[in-house]
């Protein structure tokens, strides 16, 4: 059986991670369900017991989510509707125990194609905040996850925080999930939006990414450009757009219904940003 520990402390969690290799633990959400009837074999750093890692507060440049916050705490959270799309994101992971013990960073390290946060950290334009011995560095969510449960987070490093740059005009947000059921599913197709917009109504830039679609959650540049200058249309959004989409077939839908549920989420986000 493998060691565990709690540190209260960053440079303690830190010193343990580069003394052994670790498996980094917030709410264990994904961890412990996939070892069910036995117990834990791997040395485990939980990370929950470090103040400095929860909570989600406003900063001079936008908003930090720490590595510990909750799901709950995102839907509880008094946050303008920038946030809209990524607290119903928070609403669909799972159940109210789920949500109340899984993390965002979790979410994101996990690096399922379905997670649910990452279109949204994605669309909002989120970079991601790494700390080791040897120093800190910052990623842009795009480069931090790679595919299924592969990111460029390194054996030494803890994700710390998530940071969501402020919007420069008036932003709303949009997420869209499609499942074989109505709660408690992963997803066969989400959609993610945001907009900033100017005063005449309309859309001065625009953000949107699609998960379940590729080995990762992408953004559709072409969309994006065709959205900007213009007020919101689901005429704009056409199948070309979809290209960067690699869908697959798979046991919850054929990678053709994914593409084809993708162009009707992504028509139904733009129309639910006016």
């Amino acid at each position: 059986m493998g060691s565990y520990l709690r540190p209260t402390s960053l440079p303690e969690a830190l010193a343990a991670l580069a003394a052994t290799p670790r498996i980094v633990l917030a709410g264990g959400t994904d961890y412990y369900p996939a070892r069910v009837g036995r117990p834990p074999e791997d040395d485990l750093l939980d990370i929950t017991a470090i103040p400095a890692l929860a909570g989600i507060a406003e900063t001079e440049e936008g908003w930090r989510i720490g590595a510990a916050t909750t799901w709950t705490e995102v839907v509880e959270a008094p946050l303008p509707p920038l946030f809209d799309g990524l607290k119903a994101a928070a609403r669909e992971v799972g159940g109210a125990q789920i949500q109340n013990a899984g993390t965002v960073a979790g979410n994101l390290c996990n690096a399922s194609p379905a997670a649910d946060g990452i279109p949204n950290l994605l669309a909002l334009g989120a970079t991601v905040h790494l700390a080791s011995a040897s120093g800190d560095r910052v990623l842009p969510v795009a480069e931090f996850v790679h595919g299924n449960r592969r990111t460029a987070r390194r054996a030494d490093e803890i994700v710390t925080a998530i940071h969501i740059p402020g919007p420069k005009r008036a932003a709303r947000s949009v997420f869209l999930k499609l499942g074989a059921r109505r709660y408690l599913v992963i997803s066969i197709v989400m959609v993610a939006a945001v907009a900033e917009f100017d005063e005449d109504g309309t859309i001065a830039s625009a953000r949107i990414a699609v998960g379940s679609c590729s080995a990762a959650a992408v953004r559709l540049p072409a969309l994006e450009a065709a959205l900007a200058g213009q007020r919101p249309d689901p005429a704009l959004v056409a199948e070309a757009h979809l290209a960067p989409l690699s869908p697959i077939d798979d046991v919850r839908a054929s990678a053709a219904y994914r593409r084809d549920a993708a162009l009707t989420l992504l028509r139904r986000a733009v129309e639910a940003l006016r």
